[in-house]
């Protein structure tokens, strides 16, 4: 395959070519008209013919000049369509990545608000808990967990990880649950979880989770509350994630006191896409939801760990 000319040169041509005329082409590009004849020059050379002729102090194409110009132009259009294509296509398009408690119970629930505002964009949730990469271009934006110390990305910090036993009404009234070392005898969804050992430390009960190998263990929030409306036990949950069904009851907190760890939730981006309309628009609406919040969560959720 012939090796081909300088993108750059191939460029300079088209643009003088059209006009038929270097000084414009170099406004066009944004060039002096040196630039521009010193382009032309090395892709004659690189041709081995010549595609301007000098006449009378302008320059016109000559036959080559002419039979390559067309050619030229019709690639660069066909470059210009693919692109704006890719461009339009991305500029309509949010793809967002959560781990999958997060994406449904606490952004799915909401996303309605952001598409009424936003009616020009699909946006498209994905859940997953791997740490996306962002050099892929697959997503847009991700909410990670962590202390927002990710180089390269923008983070905004959302609110922080807190959890409390939770479960059904009628499991906490057949077990009259009121004192929390009770929860070593009944049955626990993830036992061995370090939630668990955290929260019951923080309540004065030593948790050993010896024989506790057994029992349910479950990926993630959701499922442990598909179990806990069976139930099938305790499960350590995040109330701010189920409020709705606290509220009617479906599901209760036997206990006030909440676990706050010091691993938040953050929205992160790449910092070079901190300027992109879409992102932009995705940042101001879900830190005003976070804000929302705070009239009905504890107020050291909404204050970063130290």
């Amino acid at each position: 395959m012939p090796k081909l000319p300088p993108l750059s040169a191939v460029r300079v041509f088209e643009a003088a070519a059209r006009h038929q005329n270097f000084t414009q082409a170099a406004g066009e590009l944004g060039m002096t008209q040196a630039a521009v004849s010193y382009q032309i020059r090395i892709l004659e050379e690189r041709l081995g013919a010549p595609l301007f002729a000098r006449v009378k102090g302008r320059v016109q194409l000559t036959d080559a000049g002419r039979r390559v110009a067309p050619l030229v132009a019709n690639a660069f259009e066909t470059l210009e369509d693919a692109f704006s294509g890719f461009v339009a296509e991305d500029q309509a398009v949010l793809s967002l990545s959560a781990a999958q408690t997060f994406a449904t119970t606490w952004i799915a629930p909401r996303l309605g608000s952001f598409q009424v505002r936003h009616p020009e964009l699909a946006v498209r949730l994905s859940t997953d808990n791997r740490l996306v990469d962002f050099s892929t271009g697959e997503f847009h934006a991700a909410i990670r967990v962590g202390r927002g110390e990710w180089p390269g990305l923008r983070c905004h910090f959302l609110f922080r990880m807190a959890f409390s036993p939770i479960c059904s009404a009628e499991f906490a009234a057949q077990q009259k649950l009121t004192r929390p070392e009770q929860l070593l005898d009944l049955p626990r969804l993830s036992p061995r979880d370090d939630w668990w050992r955290d929260w019951m430390r923080e309540m004065g009960v030593e948790d050993s989770a010896d024989g506790l190998e057994t029992g349910l263990v479950l990926d993630n929030q959701v499922m442990e509350a598909n179990a806990a409306f069976s139930g099938a036990g305790v499960a350590m949950m995040t109330p701010m994630f189920w409020r709705d069904e606290l509220r009617a009851g479906r599901l209760v907190q036997p206990f006030d006191h909440i676990r706050i760890t010091d691993r938040s939730y953050w929205l992160v981006y790449p910092e070079g896409r901190r300027n992109q309309p879409k992102i932009a628009a995705f940042r101001d609406w879900i830190l005003a939801e976070v804000a929302r919040n705070k009239e009905t969560e504890p107020a050291e959720i909404f204050r970063m760990a130290d």
